[in-house]
Parts: structure tokens; sequence; C-alpha cells
């Protein structure tokens, strides 16, 4: 019965088209103010992705105010009122920094995820509105008021977290989308030399696995044409400073090590190793190295003469 009910609550938010022009206008605001303050490109950018951390950084922010507003319930329930207070706090400052890396990451959602995205984001902004008007409450003196209004804004971060996992577990977003796997385990013929023009990608197909071929610095790279954010293909991107771009969102892979260099995608690109031969660009799954870092597959790709 109970999931029957969630069930139908996620279908009437992604299927309410109503969430789109706000949504659009949001995007629209955000995307200005960050080009405002320089977040659009470089660090910043793969700062508040989490592409320094391997994995998204804002669902690890998230655990900030979960955890500390659950704690202040209980200390409220113990009548520890310094100590509640003080957790209320801690979850708004938590709140505030996951509310900058959530609305950066959801700026590159599309359709029911993003629709899902905008209603998790309105139930987070009201219930840190109610915990930042229960936490200076408690600070003139009116416990009773600060304690209703941490009481009102506990069941909305509830919904709202089951929201956040829709996005993570139904829609994938945050999640690597690309095809871990070994094949092929052997050098697999692909394109003939002579079709890879220079700086320009080019796809092919390695068995059932599809490939972007780019040719720089007189050699040839290979890399998994997915995207690992959402799929987007890196064949129709193009070499940005050495890196390919996703058309999409605009995440750059180093082509060597397919490293993630600025996000949204915080994975690595798969890498594949090459070799001419016969005239034949041929190319195997390159192995992760297992002391490789996050956000890269530190693999050491190499044209493998006959």
């Amino acid at each position: 019965m109970a999931q029957r009910t969630l069930d139908r609550m996620l279908n009437a938010i992604e299927g309410d088209g109503r969430l789109d022009r706000p949504g659009h206008r949001l995007e629209h605001g955000l995307a200005f103010a960050e080009n405002l303050l320089g977040v659009t490109q470089g660090r910043a950018r793969g700062l508040l992705h989490g592409v320094w951390l391997g994995h998204p950084l804002h669902p690890t922010l998230t655990d900030i105010p979960i955890g500390s507003w659950t704690t202040a319930l209980v200390l409220d329930l113990t009548g520890q009122k310094r100590a509640a207070r003080t957790a209320v706090g801690v979850g708004i400052a938590g709140a505030l920094a996951a509310m900058a890396t959530g609305l950066h990451d959801w700026q590159y959602t599309h359709d029911n995820a993003r629709r899902i995205g905008m209603v998790h984001g309105a139930l987070n902004t009201l219930a840190l509105g109610l915990y930042g008007w229960s936490w200076l409450q408690r600070g003139r003196g009116h416990d009773l008021r600060g304690r209703l209004a941490a009481l009102l804004g506990y069941p909305l971060i509830m919904v709202s977290g089951f929201l956040g996992g829709t996005l993570v577990f139904r829609h994938q977003i945050g999640v690597d989308q690309t095809v871990r796997r070994l094949d092929p385990r052997h050098f697999t013929r692909v394109l003939a030399e002579r079709d890879l023009t220079d700086g320009s990608p080019r796809r092919v197909r390695a068995g059932d696995v599809e490939v972007v071929l780019v040719r720089a610095d007189g050699r040839v790279h290979a890399l998994e044409n997915a995207c690992p954010h959402l799929r987007g293909p890196l064949s129709d991107g193009w070499l940005r400073d050495g890196a390919l771009t996703c058309p999409w969102h605009g995440s750059q892979f180093e082509l060597s090590s397919g490293e993630s260099l600025n996000g949204p995608a915080t994975a690595p690109a798969p890498c594949f190793q090459t070799r001419i031969r016969d005239g034949w660009i041929e190319v195997r799954r390159a192995p992760v190295a297992a002391t490789a870092p996050p956000g890269s597959a530190l693999v050491h790709q190499q044209e493998v003469q006959p």
C-alpha cells in the first residue's frame, strides 16, 4: 500500500509539466550567476561537482543536515536545550552547502529527473527556513516555538530525502553510466588508420561497445563513447585544451587517462589501449589501475606496434 502511494506521488511529480517553466527560469538564473562568479569553468566547477572526490559531493553533504537535525530531535526529547540549538545550527550550515552543490548538479538534469529535483529542492528550502526560524527562536529563549518549527521541518527533510534517493536509484543522477567491463579483451580492428583525421573524434565499434577515437599529438587515443554523466555521445564533442569535451554538458576528459577534469561527470571515461597494425587501428579494454585516485583511470595508454 505504501509503495503504491509513493509510486503515485512520483508519477504525479514526473508528469507535471507545470514545473518546466520555473525550472528553466531557475536554470537560466543559476547559469547567469555562476558565469558572473566564474564557477562555470575550472577548479570551482569541479570542486562543486565533486570531481576531486570521485563521486558527486552533494549526497555526502546531505548527511550533515539530516544527521544534525535528527540529533536535535533526540536532544529536544531529552531536554538538552543548548545542545539542541547547536545541532540545529550545524544542520543549517550543512544544508546551505548541500543546497549550493545540489543546485550546481541539478542544472545538468533533464525532463522527469529535473521535475523531481525541483520538488526535492523546494522541500529542502522550506525545511531550511523552518530550521533557521527554529534556531533564531531558541536563541531568543522561545524554546517551544523552536521545537515546533523543528518538528514541522523534520518530515519535510524525510520526504525530500526519499526524492533524493529517487534521483539516484531511479534516474541514476550522479551514477557512473558507462559500461565498465573487460570487453574486448584482445586487440580488435575498428578503423583504417587513413580514415582518422587529426583532432576529429570518430565513433567506432569494438564488439558490443561504442568507442570514440581521437588522434592528437601524434597518438591515437580511445575512450568509451558514452559520457559517464548521462551517456552523452563523446564522438559529437570536440577537443579543447587537449581534452575531449562532451557536447551535452561540457564535461572534459583527459585523452590518455580518461580523467574527468571539470564535471558534471565525476567518474573517468573508460580507456582503451590502441595500436596500429597493417594500416588498421586496433583497440582493447585498458585495465583500471588498483592505485587510481578518484576521478582517474590511471591507465598507461599507448600505441603498441607489431
